[in-house]
C-alpha cells in the first residue's frame, strides 16, 4: 500500500462543512477531505448562472481523484520520507494545474459557463509535515497552544493594498475591493499555486476556510470557537458556520477543521529498515 495509507491511520480527525449561508441563493462552495489519505480541499467558486458550482466541484473533484491515485501509487518503497513528501507536492502542483486547463476548457467551450473560475486551498499531510497549495483568497489557519494563524496569504487586491500601506487592516474589513481575486483557477490557461510546507505537531489544529467565513468572524472568535470545541471537532465546525451566519452570513461559508491526533512518519521502505537493525 501507499505510504500515507499506512502512515495516517488514525493520526487525522476530520470535520466538514459547508452552507449557503442567509443571502445566496445557491452554494458555490465545494469541500472534501479523506483523512486516511491525509487530504483536505476547499473551493469557492465564481462565475454567473451558478457557473461558479461547477467550477469549484470540478476543481475538487480532478485534485481529490488525482491526489487518491498518486498516494494510492506511491510504493512503502519509495517512501524515504523526503520522496514522499516530494512524491505528494509534484502531485498536487500537477493536479491543479489538470483541473485549471479543464475548467477553462469547460469556460471555453460553453458560453454559459463563460468567465466561471474558482479559489482554492489544499492540503496534504505526509511525514510529519504538511503542505499547502493555494490560489485566491481561501485560507488555511493554524491553531497551535494558543497561537491561532493565517498559514496563506490572500492573493487578492485587498491583500495587495495592505501589503503597500494603501489601506490599513482596520479599513480592509469595509473596502468595498473585499472579494476580488487576483489569481483563480480556471480563469487563464495557467495559473501558478502558491506551494509551502510547514512542520506538523500532534495537538495542532488546521482550519480551512472560504472567505464567507473570515469576512463575517474575526480570528478572535474563530480561534475561541476552535478551542471551546477542540475536543469535538463536529461541533467547532458547526459553530464556525453558525457564527458567520448570526453576523449576516452574506456569502457561502465553508469549513474544514482538521485535529492532529498522532504523529504520521512515513514509513521508511525495506533498505532503511533492514540498515536500521544493523546500527
Amino acid at each position: 500500500g501507499g505510504y500515507v495509507a499506512n502512515s495516517l491511520l488514525g493520526a487525522l480527525e476530520i470535520a466538514i462543512r459547508t452552507d449557503p449561508g442567509q443571502v445566496r441563493g445557491q452554494n458555490e462552495d465545494s469541500v472534501f477531505a479523506d483523512a486516511d489519505h491525509g487530504m483536505a480541499i476547499l473551493a469557492d467558486g465564481m462565475g454567473g448562472y451558478n457557473a461558479g458550482e461547477v467550477a469549484s466541484s470540478m476543481a475538487t473533484k480532478i485534485l481529490a481523484s488525482g491526489l487518491e491515485d498518486a498516494l494510492q501509487s506511491a510504493t512503502a518503497d519509495a517512501a524515504d520520507g523526503q520522496t514522499g513528501l516530494l512524491c505528494a507536492q509534484r502531485s498536487l502542483v500537477e493536479h491543479i494545474a489538470e483541473a485549471n486547463a479543464a475548467i477553462y476548457r469547460a469556460a471555453e467551450e460553453q458560453s454559459r459557463f463563460g468567465g466561471m473560475g474558482t479559489t482554492l486551498v489544499a492540503t496534504v499531510f505526509c511525514d510529519n509535515q504538511l503542505i499547502v497549495a493555494h490560489i485566491g483568497d481561501s485560507r488555511l489557519y493554524r491553531l497551535r497552544g494558543e497561537e491561532f494563524v493565517a498559514l496563506t496569504h490572500d492573493h487578492s487586491l485587498l491583500q495587495e493594498q495592505i501589503d503597500s500601506g494603501e489601506i490599513s487592516r482596520e479599513d480592509a474589513r469595509y473596502s468595498v475591493n473585499r472579494n476580488l481575486v487576483t489569481r483563480a483557477v480556471g480563469i487563464d490557461p495557467q495559473v501558478e499555486a502558491e506551494v509551502h510546507v510547514h512542520p506538523v505537531r500532534p495537538g495542532d489544529v488546521y482550519l480551512l476556510c472560504s472567505d464567507g467565513l473570515y469576512d463575517m468572524v474575526d480570528d478572535a472568535d474563530m480561534q475561541h470557537a476552535l478551542e471551546m470545541s477542540g475536543a469535538n471537532l463536529e461541533l467547532a465546525a458547526t459553530q464556525l458556520i453558525q457564527m458567520a451566519n448570526d453576523n449576516g452570513g452574506d456569502d457561502n461559508i465553508s469549513v474544514v477543521v482538521v485535529k492532529v491526533l498522532h504523529e504520521f512518519p512515513a514509513s521508511r521502505g525495506r533498505w532503511s529498515k533492514l540498515w536500521s537493525w544493523f546500527r
